[in-house]
């Protein structure tokens, strides 16, 4: 296997993830009632996973973090056209952890969910318009 196809192959088990986390938002918020708390992280983490996949494939190197700012940042330096949505995402970060463990913050509004899963799904389709057809699984977000 060509460096290129290995490099789509792993970018494209990212971009899956990201979708099974894009599947897991969905049906929280149509869930009755919507499991709110869930589907921000679920959110948060189809974004920490798209910059990741947008990095391999650029084959820049980054640690294990959830910040979308420092992976953001990084995905900038190569394609500064996405610093609008980068920096729209950034606050999203916090929903890695804020309401994983008891004393968490409020409940989040279904509204704030739902802006959370559009901006998702906007990073998505933008990171994978970004990306070569054959790093992109079928059926995820395009932007198209």
């Amino acid at each position: 296997m060509s460096p290129d196809a290995e490099r789509a192959a792993e970018v494209r088990e990212w971009l899956m993830k990201a979708a099974l986390d894009l599947r897991g938002a969905q049906i929280d918020l149509g869930a009755e009632p919507p499991l709110l708390e869930d589907a921000l992280f679920h959110c948060q983490q189809v974004l920490e996973k798209v910059l990741k996949a947008f990095l391999v494939w650029h084959d820049r190197s980054f640690r294990k973090t959830h910040s979308l700012e420092e992976l953001g940042r990084e995905c900038c330096e190569i394609d500064s056209a996405l610093t609008d949505l980068v920096d729209e995402a950034v606050p999203l970060t916090e929903y890695a952890w804020a309401f994983r463990y008891p004393g968490a913050p409020p409940i989040p509004s279904e509204r704030e969910a739902h802006a959370a899963l559009d901006l998702a799904i906007r990073v998505a389709s933008a990171i994978a318009l970004r990306l070569p057809a054959a790093a992109v699984p079928a059926g995820f977000p395009s932007g198209s």
